[in-house]
């Protein structure tokens, strides 16, 4: 079992961390890669992850949870792991061998994708972090691995940063071709696709300023009514859901994973009170902020 780390708070992954742990390649803080995280020491705990991971299981065995939810992963697997996204590892075999590529926010940011053809694809997988591979996509992927490598230790290439941007939009193409994916999401019109990722990043930016509706709707100059039922449609849940989904995901990672009381955790998601609060989460998942916290395993 992997030693319980005694920081428990939630935070992005810690690049120095890393650099001291293992040796890795990587282009300053948007860019990093490890071969072999079965030491990294920064996923026993809930961490927000505020950059996006790609992880290739090489070999052996691991368990931990995405969002909170529980997954396990074995050779031949690929994670993603969003921007927002919260990881914890609670096992792995002492076999366990798995590739590693970190991408910050702002270097994704700058990836220049079709919304039409990725965010389908992006919008199954954040439900549905744990894909199984085929020999030949596993053999894909690590090309894909090695040549990003390769690139990244190019330091005195000064086009080092353009060609792994290139190379990443590449990398996700080759994801998104991935078949089975493909049939699991249906392709939706490109307009729709751009509005669900416009909606998604403002939960991300303003989730704490408002949990309402026609905040977001004003946000993007729509009608709350359209915006509603464009995402219901196209996402099979109302926009009213996914804010507060994600409100009540980072309530609960706070309740799970840091020592701040109930009444703080209510004033940093801007409730006006931590009785409103409470009633708040019981609605939501039907119990109190105080029973969650107390649930073992937590």
């Amino acid at each position: 079992m992997i030693k319980k780390n005694t920081k428990r708070e939630i935070a992005g992954i810690d690049f120095d961390a890393v650099r001291e742990t293992l040796s890795v390649e990587c282009a300053g803080e948007d860019f990093i890669m490890v071969d072999d995280i079965s030491k990294v020491p920064f996923f026993d705990y809930p961490t927000k992850v505020d950059e996006a991971v790609a992880t290739i299981c090489l070999k052996g065995y691991a368990e931990g949870s995405v969002d909170l939810k529980p997954c396990c992963y074995a050779a031949n697997d690929f994670i993603i792991i969003m921007p927002g996204q919260i990881l914890q590892y609670t096992y792995r075999s002492d076999d366990f061998s798995a590739l590693l590529i970190v991408m910050s926010r702002r270097f994704t940011e700058n990836i220049e994708l079709s919304m039409k053809d990725v965010i389908p694809v992006f919008l199954y997988l954040r439900t549905n972090p744990v894909i199984h591979l085929s020999d030949a996509e596993m053999t894909h992927l690590q090309g894909y691995y090695h040549i990003l490598k390769r690139t990244t230790q190019q330091t005195s290439n000064p086009y080092r940063m353009e060609m792994l941007r290139l190379l990443s939009q590449a990398f996700f193409y080759g994801i998104n071709n991935f078949n089975h994916l493909r049939e699991e999401y249906t392709i939706q019109k490109d307009k729709k696709d751009k509005l669900f990722d416009s909606f998604y990043r403002l939960i991300l930016q303003h989730y704490k300023d408002s949990r309402e509706v026609s905040f977001y709707a004003g946000k993007l100059c729509l009608t709350p009514k359209h915006l509603s039922v464009v995402i219901k449609k196209m996402t099979g849940k109302s926009a009213f859901e996914w804010i507060n989904d994600y409100v009540i995901l980072e309530a609960k990672s706070r309740l799970r994973a840091t020592n701040m009381t109930i009444q703080q955790i209510s004033e940093e998601l801007n409730f006006p009170n931590q009785s409103f609060f409470g009633k708040y989460f019981k609605r939501m998942t039907g119990m109190s902020p105080k029973s969650y916290r107390g649930i073992p395993g937590g």
